[in-house]
Order: structure tokens, then C-alpha cells, then sequence
């Protein structure tokens, strides 16, 4: 056995020769202007030393500044907790923030996942114009520049199918390259006739063709199904993009790595089957099995299958009592894009009265009240062991008094809560509590709030955003 103090002295060793050879920038307020203003790019992080989530990040930005350095993308920081000014100028409001800087006032958040490998990737794509021009002496080097990128294939005075690429690439480049080439021996190698785009990647069956008439929508959505793995992985780093994706999620919950291979290998032919309709993607049972819970799933119950229609955060769990084969998960994916399958809607039973001047609402009666398209409503998704909503509570009701109060005020707004760990809610809840504004004459698009849970600036809130312009 290794002695342990030897070990722990490399470790340290180790580290300190690390943090003499860090490639992250340090800046300071005198540093940092001349510093962006020498870069063409660089990525900065606004830090403050007690943050944990900026703890984890550490190694992982280290290792991607050491990568990003051989293409010339700087990597810096900036400890706000020294820099405070500096950090303001620029709207930190939280730790880490991470920025994109073009130069001092060119600035753009950083939306990718942190992660070193996606902050290179990320980083890499900022580089480079929406669109690289590619030719038979670059094409191979540029097929496998990222985990998936994207080659259009027209001729050069092919000015339509050009301008459509060029659109696309311009609104995807944070999560694609793009390269394009106008030479038809090169689209004829490939197997293609222009115009056609190849999506190449390192997964799944290495590349997908798109051969159809060059519509904006559809060549977004063949980039997004086609670069979405047959089987991956949800979790922290994957969730958002699965959501984003605008398609159903088919989660397969297993406790072990290896039982997640062995389903995911079961259930690919229908993956395979429904690709571009479902997404499917395993899930770690150990560390995200309370998540079950949410797709009304019984936790603890594994293996297990559900699916979530992300659009409008309904759920589908699979019959836990069955097993979990091609044959049978089959028929319940088949049924489900059939409409066959009821939604499972978790709900409290419906108040028999609403008591107080906050209005109660359940899974039961959320579209009757929330929808009532002739008032304002003013939602607060809560949970029971959240104790920022129960520093709420009391002023929520007085602020729910002021109008349920006031016969003229209570035909045109309702303030309503609704605990949104034992009712299924249309909308994903992300933190508790959360606060949204339906209002009159427009309900598709409800207004959240983000600002200081005071009376006052709620009822201003309402008075500003509602359709009614109430002011209580």
C-alpha cells in the first residue's frame, strides 16, 4: 500500500506547480480593459472565492484555458470580492458569471454547459465566422473539429441555398459548426447532389444527410435531431438542452452503469424507430431517482420508464409492474404518439372553498382559474419546505387582500398559489418560489417575475404587466 503522505505531498506538489502554470488570466481593474482590448476573444469569469459552484468549475476552466491557448482564445478571472466595481460595470449579479468579450464593449453572456470540454467547444465556435469556407485540403481536418458540424454543399452562385445556410448557422453557431464548400467533386466523394448538407459527429452513425428544399425551419430542426445522441444521458450538464429540444423525452432510470447500457442497447431499435419524434436517454437512479417522483414514477421502483412531453410538462410513466422490454415499451411508445395515452396528472382534490383571499389552486382547477381569460392571474408556484415562500405567505395574502377586498378589483385579478410539488403544472418549475403573471387576453405567454418580494412591487408588477392595469 502507498504511503499516504507521499501521496498527499505529490498531490500538493502537484497543485502548486499547477496554480504557478495556470493559462486562466488574473485581472484587475487596471488590467483588465487593456487586457480585452489586446484580445480578439477571451472568455471572463466573474468569481468570488467562497462560491462553491466556482470551486467546481475551477479545474475544469483551468483545462480548457490550456486548450483554448493553442488557438489563441484567453481565459481569464476576475474576483469580484476585490473588484467589486469592476464586476458591477458589468452586471454580475451572481457566481460565477461567465462573459464573452469582443473587445471591451462587445459583450455576450457565455450559454454553454461548464464543462471543460464544452467550454472549448463553445469557445471554439466564438472563434470562428458563423460560416467556414472549406476546401479538399481542409474538409477532413474540419469533419472532425467538434463532436457534431454541420457542411453545406451548393454552388457558389447558388445564392438562395447560401443565404439560408448562412442564416441558420448564424443562430445556431453556439451549438454548431458550419462550413460550407462549393465544390462538386467534393459533394459527389461525399455521395450528395447539391444542395445538400451533411451533419457530421462522433456518435451514433457518424453523419446524417439533409437533401430537402432549403427551409430555414427545417434545416433547424434536422441540425437539432440529427446532433441529439439515439440513447445519451440526462443530467445536470444535458437536462436544459433535452428540454429546449422541443421534442418528448423518454427517460430510462437505472440504478448501475452497466443496466443503463444493457436497456439503453435494448430499446435503441426503438429510438432508431422514433428519431426525430422522442428523444430517449438514460438516467442515473442513485443520483437523480427523486426525479422519478416528478414524472409521477415511484422512486425507489427500478428499472423504470416515463415519458415527458416537455412542450407542455405532461407525463407518461410506464406501468412499473411490467417489464421493460423492446416488445413492451414499444407498444407504449407506439400508443403515446398515437394519442392513446392519458397523461398522468398528479393533483390535490379541489377546495371545497376558497378560504382565505389567496386563491387555492390544484392540478384539478388550474386551466378554470389560470385560463379565465377575462382576468389577470397572478400565480406563485410554491413548495411546502421552501422557506423563501414562507417568508412570503404572509405578505402574499395581504398583497391577495388588497384586491379580493375591493369588488371592482376582484372581477379583474386574482391572486392564486399552488403547491407545485403535489400538483402536475403545464409549466417546468425550475426554483420555488416562482412567480408568473397570466394575463387577460393573453395566456400563452405569462410575464415572470424577478423582482424584490415586497407588496408594493408586486402590486406594481401586476398594475405594469396585467392587461388590466389594476392599481391596488
Amino acid at each position: 500500500m502507498r504511503n499516504f503522505g507521499n501521496v498527499a505531498l505529490g498531490l500538493l506538489g502537484a497543485a502548486a506547480l499547477a496554480k504557478a502554470a495556470s493559462d486562466v488570466h488574473d485581472l484587475k481593474k487596471d488590467t483588465f480593459q487593456p487586457f480585452v482590448e489586446e484580445h480578439d476573444l477571451v472568455l471572463a469569469e466573474f468569481f468570488a472565492p467562497w462560491c462553491g459552484h466556482c470551486k467546481a468549475l475551477a479545474p475544469e476552466y483551468e483545462e480548457a484555458a490550456t486548450t483554448l491557448k493553442e488557438k489563441d482564445i484567453a481565459l481569464a478571472k476576475i474576483d469580484c470580492t476585490e473588484e467589486a466595481e469592476l464586476c458591477q460595470s458589468y452586471g454580475v449579479e451572481g457566481y460565477p458569471t461567465l462573459k464573452v468579450f469582443r473587445g471591451p464593449n462587445n459583450v455576450s453572456p457565455y450559454s454553454g454547459q461548464r464543462k471543460a470540454q464544452a467550454i472549448v467547444s463553445y469557445m471554439t465556435k466564438q472563434g470562428m465566422p458563423a460560416v467556414s469556407v472549406i476546401d479538399k485540403d481542409t474538409i477532413e481536418d474540419f469533419k472532425t473539429a467538434d463532436k457534431v458540424v454541420l457542411v453545406g454543399y451548393f454552388a457558389a452562385d447558388d445564392k438562395t441555398s447560401n443565404e439560408t445556410f448562412s442564416s441558420v448557422a448564424s443562430g445556431l453557431r453556439d451549438s454548431f459548426l458550419f462550413g460550407a464548400t462549393s465544390d462538386a467533386a467534393l459533394a459527389k466523394a461525399e455521395g450528395v447532389k447539391q444542395p445538400a448538407i451533411v451533419l457530421y459527429k462522433t456518435f451514433d452513425e457518424g453523419k446524417n444527410t439533409f437533401e430537402e428544399t432549403f427551409d430555414k425551419t427545417a434545416i433547424e430542426h434536422f441540425a437539432k435531431t440529427s446532433s441529439t445522441p439515439l440513447i445519451g444521458e440526462v443530467g445536470p450538464e444535458t437536462y436544459a438542452g433535452y428540454m429546449a429540444a422541443g421534442l418528448p423525452l423518454a427517460y430510462i432510470f437505472a440504478e448501475t452503469a452497466e443496466e443503463r447500457d444493457e436497456l439503453a442497447k435494448t430499446l435503441k431499435p426503438l429510438a432508431t424507430k422514433h428519431k426525430g419524434k422522442v428523444n430517449f436517454a438514460t438516467i442515473d437512479a442513485k443520483a437523480f431517482g427523486q426525479h422519478a417522483g416528478n414524472l409521477n414514477l415511484e422512486a425507489g421502483k427500478w428499472p423504470a420508464f416515463a415519458i415527458q412531453e416537455t412542450a407542455k410538462n405532461q407525463k407518461f410513466p410506464f406501468d412499473q409492474s411490467k417489464k421493460m422490454t423492446e416488445k413492451n415499451v414499444g407498444k407504449f411508445v407506439d400508443d403515446f404518439l398515437a394519442g392513446k395515452v392519458e397523461p398522468s396528472i398528479k393533483s390535490e382534490p379541489i377546495p371545497e372553498k376558497q378560504d382565505g383571499p389567496v386563491t387555492v389552486i390544484v392540478a384539478k382547477n388550474y386551466e378554470e382559474i389560470v385560463m379565465d381569460d377575462n382576468k389577470d392571474v397572478l400565480v406563485e408556484f410554491y413548495a411546502p419546505w421552501c422557506g423563501h415562500c414562507k417568508a412570503l405567505a404572509p405578505k402574499y395574502e395581504e398583497l391577495a387582500a388588497l384586491y379580493a377586498n375591493n369588488p371592482s378589483y376582484s372581477k379583474r385579478v386574482t391572486i392564486a398559489k399552488v403547491d407545485a410539488t403535489l400538483n402536475d403544472v403545464p409549466d417546468e418549475i425550475q426554483g420555488f418560489p416562482t412567480i408568473k403573471l397570466f394575463r387577460a387576453g393573453d395566456k400563452s405567454s405569462p410575464v415572470d417575475y424577478s423582482g424584490s418580494r415586497t407588496i408594493e412591487d408586486l402590486a406594481n408588477f401586476v398594475k405594469e404587466n396585467g392587461s388590466h392595469k389594476v392599481d391596488a
